[in-house]
């Protein structure tokens, strides 16, 4: 399993799509778990994809700021590519024990 809670990936598909995993919060305000994201072949970067996402999901959009970027299970920043086949997990700010 890796840092993001999933198993790694399989072959790359190719399709211009990235994967976004949502958690928590984000999960609940945008009402799924993955979205498959369209992305140019060129990529696009973090902070784009989620001014796309808030786009699409304006209920997500005042707690993108807060979260917290894993690209391909690295932590990253907004200014980082994410590339057709990539795996982004937003994870916002959650407790508990």
């Amino acid at each position: 399993m890796t840092p993001t809670g999933t198993n790694r990936r399989g072959p790359a598909r190719g399709d211009g799509r990235a994967r976004l995993l949502l958690f928590a919060t984000a999960r609940t305000a945008v009402g799924a778990r993955t979205l498959s994201w369209p992305v140019p072949a060129e990529g696009a970067t973090v902070g784009e994809v989620l001014a796309g996402l808030a786009r699409a999901h304006p209920s997500v959009a005042p707690i993108l700021p807060h979260c917290r970027y894993f690209l391909d299970n690295e932590a990253v920043g907004v200014n980082a590519r994410v590339r057709p086949d990539s795996e982004l997990a937003i994870h916002p700010p959650y407790g508990g024990g």
